[in-house]
This record gives structure tokens, sequence and C-alpha cells, in this order.
């Protein structure tokens, strides 16, 4: 049975707790009391206006969007669509007015119960083994892909920087997708196609249809059948071949070169590319026509920049994989632990699985990586000096903050909960860690926590 809490931010004057407590346990899901601890279970916040303090408040209770919250304005007349975007952007998973719905309950009971299918599969071995992070940027997008390798048979675009995972991705979808009978999955490289040889490639050839042709062969649309076609770097096709894809995708049929008979193909279709696609089709060297065949579903991976929350997490992991079976990876020294939190990864993802490989090749003995252990190569300059943390990333966020209205002592209170939440994730929610990490004591963290949470009832 799926589990919801509720709480009023305010209007519980026109839609009472009995109400919905009543509504959500006739629809067959188990309410339980409101919890600062709950993680983990979907969350409804009612309010009768939009204010800074609730915007806080949800920012709080979804952890920036990890937890899902649904936002309900207890009567449409204080929901405009702004507010609506602005609710969703402090981290609610949906927004919407109680009085506009026909069937309270069971239309909640829907959402929530598909968004525990696709965290179940989220939080599967699966899924965590392969794909791994708890940045919020990172969970927002294996949801994303669960959902639609799960729930749909759309063909998906992905896109993202060199070393980001889209084969991992592809591979997933495939491994997700729930067609009955499903086949093999087909990963084709569009970086190494010969112009030549593409029709033999994609088509297949009929025997003796060009010199050297010995023999049948099936090619991709063939091999694929039932199944599903991966193009890894979509955007190196040139436009002629996307012309003769376009068909294919399109009607489901093609002809071998050679050949005079139509062929059958039914696939799901990935793609993926490292190219700015919006650009392509600017500059003509993509067809809108392909693209809007080929992004029946868009997914962008973040860089390792937008994720940094999950560079430890995944060094931890690259090191068990150096290691034999049931054995733990070794601790890192501070030092190590900032130049790898500091470091750029031009090659994302796939730098830092590198840079963890060369740095357990060099690591003997059974004590922590120390500075020692990091190739010399790689070492950062000592005449750099450390890194400025206040980039030109931090000055475009209070840049923004400021354009959107928010003053001083809001931008301030932001930036202290974040750095908290952070220091508490990077420590496993552990406050006296968290506490050391932030040069306060446990109780001032305590303290500051506490103040947080105390938002007025007419927030």
């Amino acid at each position: 049975m799926a589990k919801v809490w509720f709480r009023f931010a305010s209007g519980e004057t026109l839609v009472s707790k009995r109400t919905v407590h009543q509504a959500l346990s006739e629809a067959g899901l188990a309410v339980q009391d409101f919890d600062h601890k709950i993680a983990g279970v979907a969350g409804l916040l009612f309010f009768s206006e939009v204010t800074q303090p609730l915007c806080n408040l949800l920012r709080e209770l979804s952890h920036h969007g990890l937890e899902r919250i649904l936002a309900i304005a207890v009567s449409q007349s204080v929901l405009s669509s702004n507010n609506a975007w602005r609710l969703c952007q402090a981290g609610a998973a949906d927004v919407f007015s109680w009085d506009r719905l026909s069937d309270p309950g069971n239309e909640i009971k829907g959402r929530v119960e598909r968004w525990d299918a696709v965290d179940c599969v989220v939080n599967s071995p699966l899924v965590q083994n392969n794909l791994v992070g708890k940045s919020p940027v990172w969970i927002s997008t294996l949801r994303q892909i669960v959902e639609v390798a799960q729930f749909t048979d759309a063909s998906v675009l992905i896109t993202g920087e060199t070393g980001t995972g889209k084969e991992l991705v592809a591979r997933l979808i495939h491994t997700l997708d729930t067609r009955a009978g499903k086949r093999n999955l087909v990963v084709l490289d569009c970086t190494t196609i010969v112009p030549e040889l593409s029709g033999s490639e994609f088509f297949g050839h009929e025997r003796g249809a060009f010199t050297g042709a010995l023999s049948h062969r099936d090619g991709a649309f063939a091999l694929a059948d039932g199944g599903t076609l991966f193009l890894d770097e979509v955007g190196d096709l040139a436009l002629g071949l996307q012309s003769q894809l376009l068909r294919v995708i399109q009607e489901g049929t093609y002809k071998r070169v050679g050949g005079n008979q139509w062929q059958n193909t039914n696939f799901r279709l990935v793609c993926a590319t490292n190219k700015e696609i919006r650009k392509e089709l600017a500059d003509g060297k993509f067809r809108y026509d392909f693209y809007y065949r080929i992004a029946g579903s868009g997914c962008k991976l973040p860089s390792l920049r937008e994720r940094s929350e999950d560079i430890l997490t995944l060094t931890h992991h690259f090191m068990r994989q150096q290691l034999r079976s049931g054995e733990e990876p070794p601790m890192l020294d501070d030092p190590v632990r900032e130049y790898l939190l500091k470091r750029e990864y031009s090659g994302n993802v796939r730098d830092l699985k590198r840079l963890v490989s060369r740095i357990m090749y060099r690591h003997c003995g059974h004590g922590s990586i120390t500075v020692g252990d990091i190739p010399e190569e790689e070492r950062p300059s000592v005449e750099s000096g450390p890194a400025d943390w206040r980039d030109v990333s931090f000055e475009n966020s209070i840049q923004r903050a400021l354009l959107m209205g928010a003053g001083l002592r809001e931008i301030g209170r932001a930036a202290e909960d974040i750095a908290i939440q952070i220091a508490l994730n990077n420590e496993a929610g552990s406050l006296r860690r968290a506490a050391q990490k932030l040069y306060v004591s446990e109780r001032a963290l305590q303290l500051r926590r506490a103040a947080r949470r105390k938002i007025p009832d007419d927030a």
C-alpha cells in the first residue's frame, strides 16, 4: 500500500484535515503523520497563498527535489501560472488545486503509485550498481530515464558531454523495456560508419550486391527487429543517410542493398550524441523531421560539474571495482578528498574512473589513500594556489537571485541551508561530522536546523 503524509501551511479553514484524510484513506492510501525525519514517502503540502516562506519550506521538505512533494492549493483562485512554476522551481513534484479535482484521493493515488514504482527501480541494484550517484540532479535524471523506459515505448534521444554515461543509459532503457518477447540490443557507432558501406551497415545486402558481397548479410535494422537499436553519436550521421533512415523509422520497412523485396522491422530506437543538436539544426547539419522522429523523449545527462556531490561516491565505487569481492575501499586523506572535489574532469565520469584506476595502481598497503598515490602528472601546481570556490558559477547564482528580487538576508539564509544540506549529505547524515566541516558546534547546527523548520502556519 502506497504511503503519504500531508501538512497544512495555510488554508485549513477552506479544506479540513479530516476531509483530506478521509479522501486519501478511501482511495487506499496509508496516511502517516508528518515528521521531518520521514524519507521516501510522498508528501502533500496544502496552502492558500504562495509566499517566500512557503517556497523555503518546500525546498526543505523536498531536499531540493529528492523527496516527492505535491503542492496543493486549497482554491484555484490562489494558483496563477507563475505561482505554479515558482513552486515547481522550489522543489514541488507537481502543483494543482484541491477544488479542481473530481476524485482527489484516486488522482493523488495514481501519482504516488507511479512515483513509488519508479523509485523502486531507481533504488534497485540494477541501477545503483551501474549508474552511481545520489545528487538531486542525478536522481531526477534517473527517474526520468526509468519512467520513459518502463512506462512508454517512445524513442529516446540521450544528450550530454563525452563520458557522462550515455551508453550505460541506453543499455538500461533496453533492459527496463517491458515489451513481451523483447529481443536484442544492437549498438551502432555512427562515427565508425564508412559512407560507402553505410547502406550495408543499416539495410544489409544480398549476395553479389557489390564487389566483395560473397554472401547475404543482415544489417542493423534486421538484427534489431523486436529489440532495441542504439545509434551512438547520431549527430555524426550525414544528411543523406538521415533521410534514408527516416523512411525506415516512419514506415518500418526497408530493402536490402541489391534486393527488391521489402523487409519489415519493428524496434525501439535509442540515440545518443555529445553535440548540441539545436545548434546542428539551426546550422542545417541535422534534419528537423529526423530529429522529431528520434526524440520522442529527450534526456540530457548532467556533466560531473553539475553533480559534484557524487564525486566521492563515484570514487569509492570505482575503487571497489579495483578490489577483490568483499574488500572495502581504503579511506581518503583530507588533501586527497579536497583534490578530487576541486579537480576539473574534462572527460566527466570516464575521466574520474581513469584517475581512480591510476591511483589504485599506485596505492600499496592497507592505509588511507594519500597524496603520494596521485600520479605526478595529475597533481595540482603548487604555484597556482588553492582554487577559489567563489567562481563564475557562484557569482551567476547570486546574480540570478538578485534579478528575481531576493534580498541579502534571503540569499544568506539560502546559502546557509544549502551548505548544511550538502555537508550532511557528504557525511552520510552525521551531525557531528557535518558540524566539523562547517566549523560550528554540533549544538549550533541543531539549533540552526530547528530554527529553519519553524515556519508560521500562515506561510
